[in-house]
């Protein structure tokens, strides 16, 4: 049965310390329990997976989908067991009782007489313990039987958990036990950290004992730290259904949301509790009850279904890895270690946590011969005392035969020591422990290098990754790393981006359109810039063209970067569209397949962009991605304009955040990037002003035909705009050539009086002009902008004064000549308008200029005064409305002297003043609104007392509205109180039109008769509201926008002081109406001479490329500089100063901690070695006696006798590294000696190395007995268990078709039935072989040398590289070499006649013949037994010439016949997949033609 659950921790207390394959007690039923909450301690956490059950309608989904799929065990058959219950009771064999039996379990006649088998008495039912766990707990029963698959789908799918990127197994003791509180402590934090940070499941047994407990405190204790709001650590626990405590709890038919569980462990007795800090629970059940290990082989069978999974995000696909790591531990834990090794998953082991554990960790590092027998009896009675009496003879064996298969696979085990170097914690070993693994797999050439990349990025570990993978035993080429810098940037990780780029990855060269297009297809889905492109491409189709998607995105991006920037990218040409492909998705696998396979990099990114990295900066800067961001704009080379753009982005991109911290990320971020461009400018500036301020008006090609100014004008960056280098250029723009030391009064009166130019009264820039006094100094004077403006004003005053004369004096019937030169004039001011508003030095259209125009507030204040002017003048020119042309005329002259403030929005004085007043408005119009509320209620309800049915509209308005407008400036209505009410001053019907209608009064008295009470009070509370809290609420908006304004008046005036600039500097020099002359020759050269308008360059300058490229190389120089002053600026703060100063006092706490730990080892480490030279001395002498002796010098008395060496324990694997791991007391064959045969579930005898050799005493020896049934019994030997048939066999001899000779002499046949001569295999019979006594095979190795295009051959460590000819058969991971056994009397292998066409067999045959034989002998195969072996002979056929023509028609014949047969040429590697034994032959070819291996 399963149980599904989310929260909670718990486990077995005796059987749960194994995960991989071990062999379960029984067969067990699974059940699951998914989406616990956890309430234990308090602490309600909300995760993803809990947000799946928080509507009913999805609990209903739920429920529904487990009722469907996830089934549990029940016992349908009573049988009465010898043993009791805890309470006394009779239990069936199933564990229950007979009450918790169905009524059909008790009664049944079907199985009357039958022992009870749990395959036979226990069916399965629809599960009912599921749901959500409240820890004061929670349940879902399924069967045993559930397929992996199908709880994958749940976990993933139901309980919406993300695919790991690693899977953690912990296994270990499932007791309560002791452990080093520091190791404690590093343990937890160590897996925490791995758990997090690599997006691993942790998967233990779930109960609250043991190993189990220690990985539930650490979730804890992570969870009440600070770091748990980064992500919940995903913790599964798997636990027997039937040894759980208090499961009765968790039973309910529709599934428990939540169902309560209590953790009892006072009244658990031989059962367990569940661990609260576990995030899920899986609970397996078989139908029975109290026994332990149940979960075991459905943990096993989940956890390599899920390490078969494949995990593709960021365009990298991994197969999610599987690491176990083990701590204490019994001999479940020991199981668990040796099948995790043998199936090829890396084992890290906490050595000091205890027992198993220890053991390992104590012997890890010794050669494979000094692990015997006696040594390891010793440590298990070192760390087993109070278990050891219980091991037996046959046990110790089993234990150091499991030990030695164990430590000779080191590349799959990682001791975890305390202090040792470069593990202070365990995540690192974890980490490393899988780097180690996957450098052992046989991978071809740097597909393994990318394998562990890959795992790396996945992980997101740069740490690891600089110290494992980018060494000098690899060098990486650029192209190399694209893939995985592609995923580097989907999955927003900057630490490798950076790293990819320290390793020679050149954004230039790595960005191309393929690329772009997939990060753009990969867009973040929840950042805005992928909902504003969602809705550009609503109507394309699915898959895009490349070049049309980046058109798309050049749309949106010019929404956000202003209509001043063209599109970053234009339409493809229809001769680039023929060109130009549908981008595959980009998927990197890294199990044997090469990335570069399927990540298709094309260069020529010239034909689709400017420029690469402004590409991928602005990919980075749209969704937000800070630190990405950072390192791309490092890289950029147009840096100022790159960071004025992003912050344009940015701020855009503001405006439609909903959410308000991303929206504050985003303004903060736009203001570093304005900072970084006054950074990088200041620095310019400083260097040389003039190359600045070119870099300010440059055309950057790059950012859409625009330039720095422009882009820090758009985003509106007044720090940028204020900084003094631009200041200083647009002063220098506004007074054109003259020098900015002439003052004002010198310009008014050479304005006024010219020919005093010609006196040296103002002076120029140019020395040329200066001392030039001809007609250049006019042109030069009147065209300098600040004489235009001054002009401007003059005329402006004018026409004001003019205006004003006309209106107040000489306003006649028919216009005056003063009014027609009004018109005159105006008409100017019309025709000036219109140049502006037409203006399009870009050419982007007339629409765009229309919008630029009407965009400033000034422009359109001049139309409506313009508009009103036109509409004054014409009632003006009707005789009888020349009246109310003249209100007309008056009301426009007050928004023509309204244009004033525009203009004196260049005094530094009175400019902010004008910017304070306009913010002031808009404060106005909301203080209105509130104004309203209260002057309208507090006036309609005075004049509906007062007043009775008052008719008209215009004393309603009075009444209502003005009065009571009027009363917050002090104007109290006179009758409001009754006391100086006049009946005379007010009409009784309201039938005078000059009085307000008389209040209610009473007629015969005359007096009023409404509550004056009443009214005086609405009074009192209506001035309380307006006149002090309104008013003074308007007075606090005013004072706080005057120091809001006040604070950055100097960046607003200067900011708003460039509009001024470029408008008189692009302005006609003459004033109105004299500028309807420059408008005339305007339209001459428009009109007439077809002329284009361009922009003048002192605000956007195109420069020749040679200039411009080394003025961006000049840029990227200083922003260099830039950079490393804000490094050092950074670690001289103070906050960083004490930062390093603590991280050096804890480095060296913990360098002090551990060297008491290090000093004893390197004492140890010494003393070993004075051991092994004592030892080599005692050798040497005992040489030297011996051959004394044997020259006839001393006698036999009296010899000294060499003490056998002990073997030193507990070295480090590390630091033996250096020693042969093929020492002499391995040479035994190995493969042979595997526990588990491979065709069928037989078990061999354990066989440690020093029971190998026949000549070995083992009396405990008794293998068992294995022949496979064949169904081709006339060619194979008989079964061999009746020595009868087995007598007609003649060994060490030719029997018949079959040679039964050994290479290695006569061997020795006991009992009728050969012996292996290399010993002792843990086996009888002939297994899956042939025949008793040696098997022949045939081994061919047909190599060539490996070329280059050209022809040449390839080397590798000046050695020449070979290639050899392999084939594989179905799913097979190894390829193998293309020989075996071969039928009776035929010379060539069947394997090899399956990949050749028949007609070249005979000229293969003649191949062999010619052929080197380089072994002949015995071949370890996994095959062998005590009684029948392989031997082979292997025949190296080497083509050295690539024109030779039997390697040609060798080629033209391979053929395969089998469909499930693969064939290739394989470059020869040491990592080459081959089968061991094979890689052994093909290391000795390599040898023979001295090519690389």
């Amino acid at each position: 049965m399963e149980l599904l659950a989310k929260r909670h921790r718990d486990q077995a207390s005796s059987g749960e310390e194994d995960s991989f394959g071990v062999q379960p007690r029984r067969v067990a039923d699974l059940a699951m329990v998914p989406n616990l909450r956890w309430s234990s301690t308090g602490l309600c956490r909300r995760t993803r997976s809990q947000c799946l059950f928080s509507s009913c309608e999805k609990q209903g989904d739920l429920s529904s989908w487990i009722s469907d799929n996830i089934k549990k065990k029940e016992c349908i058959y009573f049988v009465e067991s010898s043993k009791l219950s805890d309470a006394g009771k009779v239990v069936c064999e199933c564990g229950y009782p007979r009450e918790q039996h169905l009524e059909e379990a008790t009664g049944s006649h079907t199985f009357q007489g039958q022992e009870w088998d749990p395959k036979k008495h226990v069916r399965e039912m629809p599960t009912d313990a599921f749901g959500d766990i409240v820890f004061t707990g929670l349940g879902q029963k399924v069967g045993k039987d559930t397929p992996s698959s199908l709880i994958y789908q749940l976990m993933t799918q139901q309980w919406g958990l993300d695919a790991p990127n690693l899977l953690i197994s912990v296994t270990g003791g499932a007791k309560d036990f002791k452990m080093k509180p520091r190791l404690k402590s590093i343990f937890r934090r160590g897996l925490l950290k791995v758990a997090q940070t690599s997006g691993a499941w942790v998967i233990t047994g779930g109960s609250h004992t043991g190993v189990m407990k220690q990985v539930g405190e650490a979730v804890r204790n992570f969870s009440l730290s600070g770091s748990f709001c980064k992500g919940e650590v995903v913790t599964i626990g798997i636990a027997t259904w039937g040894a759980l405590h208090n499961r009765e709890s968790l039973i309910h038919p529709m599934g428990g949301f939540p169902a309560e569980y209590i953790m009892d462990e006072g009244g658990q007795g031989h059962l367990t509790c569940l661990d609260s800090n576990h995030s899920h629970f899986i609970l397996v059940d078989d139908g029975t009850h109290g026994r332990y290990g149940v979960e075991i082989p459905l943990r096993t069978k989940l956890e390599k279904f899920i390490s078969q999974q494949t995990k593709e995000r960021g365009g990298v696909a991994i197969k999610i890895p599987i690491v176990c790591v083990v701590l204490e531990g019994g001999p479940g834990t020991l199981n668990t270690i040796y099948n995790a090794i043998t199936n090829g998953t890396p084992c890290v082991v906490v050595e000091g946590s205890g027992r198993v554990a220890d053991v390992i960790a104590q012997v890890a590092g010794l050669p494979i011969s000094e692990i015997t027998i006696s040594l390891i009896q010793q440590k298990l009675s070192m760390f087993f005392q109070g278990m050891f009496e219980t091991f037996t003879e046959s046990k110790i064996v089993e234990w150091t035969k499991k030990i030695q298969d164990i430590v000779r696979r080191r590349q799959l085990l990682t001791v975890f020591r305390e202090g040792k170097d470069g593990q202070q914690d365990v995540d690192v070993a974890i980490l490393q422990a899988l780097l180690k693994a996957s450098r052992s797999l046989d991978h071809f050439g740097h597909e393994n290098w990318d394998h562990q990349l890959n795992l790396a990025v996945a992980w997101n570990r740069v740490d690891i990754a600089q110290s494992e993978i980018f060494t000098d035993e690899r060098q990486w080429k650029p192209s190399e790393l694209y893939p995985m810098m592609v995923a580097a940037l989907i999955t927003n990780k900057p630490e490798f981006v950076k790293l990819f780029l320290e390793n020679g990855v050149q954004l230039k060269e790595f960005v191309s359109q393929a690329t772009l297009f997939y990060l753009y297809q990969n867009l973040e889905p929840t950042c805005l810039f992928h909902c504003k492109l969602d809705r550009v491409l609503g109507g394309e189709p699915e898959r895009l063209d490349p070049g049309v998607l980046l058109q798309r995105v050049a749309q949106v991006l010019r929404e956000l970067l202003g209509d001043s920037t063209q599109l970053l990218y234009s339409q493809p040409h229809s001769s680039d569209q023929q060109r130009l492909f549908t981008v595959p998705s980009v998927k990197i696998s890294v199990q044997g397949v090469n990335p570069q396979s399927s990540y298709k990099h094309s260069s020529g990114q010239a034909t689709f962009t400017i420029d690469p990295v402004r590409d991928l900066l602005i990919w980075a800067i749209v969704q937000n991605r800070r630190e990405l961001a950072e390192i791309i704009w490092a890289q950029s080379q147009d840096c100022i304009a790159a960071a004025l753009a992003c912050s344009k982005i940015l701020k855009e991109l503001s405006k439609e955040e909903e959410d308000t911290d991303s929206l504050e990320e985003m303004l903060v971020l736009a203001d570093e990037y304005e900072q970084r461009a006054i950074g990088v400018f200041t620095e310019c500036y400083r260097q040389n002003e003039e190359r600045a301020q070119k870099l300010l008006v440059r055309v950057s090609e790059a950012w859409g035909r625009t330039t720095c100014l422009q882009l820090a004008l758009e985003a509106k960056d007044m720090k940028f705009v204020s900084h003094g280098g631009i200041q200083a250029y647009l002063t220098k723009v506004w007074w054109g050539q003259l020098s900015v030391d002439n003052g004002l009064w010198r310009l008014v009166l050479c304005m006024l009086v010219f020919p005093l130019l010609y006196t040296g009264l103002v002076s120029f820039r140019n020395r040329e002009l200066q001392a030039d006094r001809c007609l250049a100094r006019v042109r030069a004077f009147f065209s300098a902008p600040v004489v235009v403006f001054h002009m401007n004003i003059l005329s402006y005053f004018a026409f004001l004064c003019l205006f004003a004369y006309v209106l107040m004096v000489d306003f006649q019937p028919q216009p005056s000549s003063c009014e027609f030169l009004i018109y005159v004039w105006l008409f100017s001011l019309v025709c000036e308008e219109l140049r502006q508003l037409f203006y399009d030095p870009d050419g982007s259209g007339l629409r765009k200029a229309v919008l630029v125009y009407f965009s400033d507030y000034w422009n359109k204040l001049d139309v409506c005064a313009i508009l009103l002017f036109i509409a004054g003048l014409t009632c003006r020119l009707m005789p009888s409305l020349l009246y109310t042309g003249r209100i007309i005329l008056s009301l426009d002259f007050t928004m023509f002297c309204l244009r004033l403030m525009h203009i004196f929005t260049i005094s530094k004085t009175l400019g902010p003043k004008i910017i304070i007043v306009k913010r002031m408005m808009k404060d106005v119009f909301f203080f209105l609104f509130l104004l309203a509320v209260w002057v309208v209620s507090f006036g309609v309800a005075k004049q509906a007392i007062l007043i009775h049915n008052e008719r008209r509209v215009e004393w309603i308005f009075r009444g209502a509205i003005y009065h009571s407008y009027l009363t917050i400036f002090g104007q109290l209505p006179t009758y409001i109180d009754g006391v100086n009410f006049k009946p005379d001053q007010c009409s009784p019907n309201g039938t005078d039109p000059y009085k307000p209608k008389c209040p209610e009064i009473d007629q015969a008295r005359q007096e009023p008769v409404f509550p004056e009470w009443l009214t005086v009070l609405l009074l009192c509370l209506y001035l309380l509201f307006a006149n002090i809290l309104l008013l003074n609420l308007l007075i606090a908006m005013f004072n706080y926008t005057f120091q809001q304004v006040q604070e950055h008046t100097d960046q607003i005036w200067k900011f708003q002081r460039h509009d001024l600039i470029e408008e008189y500097q692009g302005r006609p020099p003459a004033p109105p109406p004299f500028i309807l002359l420059s408008h005339l020759h305007l339209i001459i050269k428009r009109v007439v001479l077809k002329i284009p308008a361009k922009r003048h360059k002192l605000f956007k300058n195109k420069l020749e490329k040679t200039e411009e490229a080394a003025l961006l190389s000049w840029e990227m120089y200083l922003k260099e500089n830039y950079l490393q002053e804000q490094q050092f600026q950074q670690k001289q703060r103070p906050e960083q100063k004490i930062q390093d100063v603590s991280d050096k006092v804890d480095s060296m706490v913990r360098l002090l901690e551990m060297a008491h730990l290090k000093k004893s080892g390197a004492v140890e480490q010494r003393l070993a070695s004075l051991e092994e030279q004592v030892a080599q001395t005692a050798t040497a002498l005992h040489w030297i006696v011996k051959a004394l002796r044997d020259s006839g010098f001393g006698s036999e008395e009296g010899v000294p006798t060499l003490a056998p060496q002990k073997a030193s324990v507990g070295r480090d694997p590390e630091l033996d590294s250096g020693s042969k791991a093929e020492d002499p007391g391995d040479a035994y064959h190995v493969n042979a000696r595997h526990l588990l045969y491979l065709s069928c579930s037989v078990l061999r005898f354990p066989v440690p190395n020093e029971k190998v050799p026949w000549e070995t005493e083992f009396l405990m020896y008794n293998p068992p007995f294995y022949t496979a049934d064949r169904k081709d019994k006339d060619l194979v030997d008989p079964v061999g268990d009746a020595l009868e048939p087995l007598s007609r066999i003649s060994y060490n001899a030719v029997d018949g078709p079959l040679d039964r000779r050994s290479f290695h002499g006569v061997y020795t046949v006991r009992d009728g039935l050969p012996l292996n001569p290399m010993g002792r295999t843990g086996l009888r019979g002939r297994g899956d072989l042939s025949c008793f006594g040696p098997n022949h095979t045939l081994q061919p190795v047909i190599t060539r040398w490996r070329r280059s295009l050209d022809g040449a051959i390839c080397r590798k460590n000046v050695k020449k590289m070979l290639e050899v000819l392999v084939v594989k058969r179905g799913p097979s991971e190894h390829w193998m070499l293309p020989g075996g056994f071969r039928e009776p009397g035929e010379m060539l292998p069947r394997k090899l006649k399956q990949v050749l066409r028949r007609e070249f067999w005979s000229s293969f045959e003649r191949l062999l013949t010619q052929g080197i034989k380089v072994y002949k002998g015995y071949m370890d195969d996994p095959r062998n037994t005590d009684n029948a072996w392989i031997e082979t002979v292997a025949v190296s056929i080497h083509f050295p010439d690539q024109s030779d023509v039997e390697l040609k028609r060798l080629n033209s014949h391979l053929h395969s016949c089998d469909e499930g047969m693969a064939i290739r040429w394989q470059v020869v590697d040491e990592r080459i997949p081959l089968y061991d034994n094979h890689k052994v032959i093909l290391q000795k070819v390599a040898a023979l033609f001295m090519a690389y291996y």
